[in-house]
């Protein structure tokens, strides 16, 4: 009898299961699949963004009351950034050249090599833009390995690790 009454639990858990995905995935239906894409010098690269417009600043008035120019970017992630040193220069990266750690370069998983991003350090609002010449990082959550310059200059020296903000450039 109890057997009967297990199966019962079981088939209905199952069945409940079901619905509540048939359900989710009705509700996911509408959503694009495929991330915007932004042009790159001359290749493309996918980037999960807002759409430009939602993001662009308007440009502010100089002293000429002209507007000043503003350099396009897109908001594209947040998370934990690391910074790696002087054991490593002299090595080749991903791009081919040799890796010097004075220079502001950064590592990235997916980015197109010679794509820039702006990295901001939103404890002390200080930022840098960094040049992509490697692959990585392949730590943990980390989105973004910065030399050891970038670093500094963002304030990431002394803690190691910090959360940051990243931004394509788009110009």
């Amino acid at each position: 009898m109890r057997l009967k009454s297990q199966r019962r639990y079981l088939i209905g858990g199952i069945a409940a299961l079901g619905v509540s995905t048939a359900a989710f995935a009705g509700a996911f239906a509408n959503e694009s699949n495929s991330p915007d894409v932004v042009k790159l010098g001359a290749g493309k690269a996918s980037v999960e963004a807002e759409p430009l417009t939602a993001y662009e600043p308007l440009p502010t008035p100089s002293a000429k009351g002209e507007p000043t120019p503003v350099t396009s970017e897109s908001p594209m992630a947040a998370g934990e950034a690391s910074y790696y040193g002087s054991e490593l220069a002299g090595n080749r990266t991903a791009s081919g050249e040799v890796f010097d750690p004075q220079k502001l370069t950064a590592a990235h998983r997916t980015l197109p090599l010679g794509s820039e991003v702006r990295v901001t350090n939103p404890r002390n609002g200080k930022s840098v833009i960094v040049r992509i010449n490697d692959r990585g990082p392949f730590h943990g959550n980390r989105v973004i390995d910065l030399s050891t310059a970038a670093a500094r200059t963002i304030g990431l020296i002394r803690s190691g690790t910090g959360r940051v903000n990243l931004a394509l450039m788009l110009d």
